[in-house]
């Protein structure tokens, strides 16, 4: 029981950082009245993926594990794009980069024991597995998407894309949370659902705005003579 309340501890306070990440960020945005990707965003989603792939592994979670692994890298690649990466400490920037790597090579030398214990795990089903993986990935290639919108801009932008794919990945990801009975995927996809709608619709109407200032409305020429 004990064992249950600290690793639930652990998920619980990651999903704090991802859901304080995407309150700041979309304070930001209604502020601006525009998607922004403050530097805060990328803080955030760095100390909670760190924590989270903890708690993935702690509860035999290969979904979890998979999602996290794939967006750490980006992560810090927008910290850099944002120039706070140079900013850290050499200690901190090995130990941030070498973890994932480290957790790797641990489980390509216990290779039988993590397939036994993450793939072939009899707490759930291979095909709940393949499901949640499937939520996962999608899920995770909104950073891809984000990636390479960026990489193309040389700026770090969250753009309508992201927010598309993040509901896509969040919808199949709640829907594992209830199959496993997993608090911490339900409670953190289920505000962010709300958030990514949000930014949605605040992305779609800066578009909106921006269509209509870059082409403005002429008059027609019969009524501009009648004007005159």
């Amino acid at each position: 029981m004990e064992d249950s309340i600290f690793i639930y501890s652990i998920g619980f306070i990651a999903q704090i950082f991802f859901s304080a990440r995407t309150i700041l960020q979309w304070i930001k945005s209604e502020k601006a009245r525009e998607i922004v990707s403050p530097a805060s965003y990328w803080i955030l989603s760095v100390a909670g993926s760190y924590l989270f792939f903890i708690y993935g592994w702690l509860r035999d979670d290969f979904a979890i594990l998979l999602g996290q692994f794939i967006s750490y890298y980006i992560y810090l690649w927008n910290l850099k794009l944002k120039g706070i990466w140079q900013k850290f400490i050499l200690p901190l920037k090995l130990i941030l980069v070498l973890t994932p790597v480290v957790a790797s090579v641990l489980v390509i030398e216990e290779n039988t024991d993590f397939i036994n214990r993450f793939i072939f795990n009899e707490d759930i089903p291979f095909a709940l597995l393949l499901f949640g993986s499937a939520g996962q990935i999608i899920f995770t290639f909104r950073f891809v998407y984000q990636w390479i919108y960026s990489v193309r801009r040389k700026e770090s932008v969250l753009p309508l894309g992201f927010w598309i794919i993040s509901l896509a990945g969040s919808s199949v990801i709640i829907a594992y949370g209830i199959f496993r009975s997993d608090p911490v995927l339900i409670l953190g996809q289920s505000f962010g659902f709300v958030a990514y709608t949000r930014n949605l619709i605040i992305g779609i109407r800066a578009k909106r705005l921006k269509r209509s200032t870059d082409h403005p409305a002429t008059i027609p020429q019969s009524k501009s003579k009648s004007i005159r």
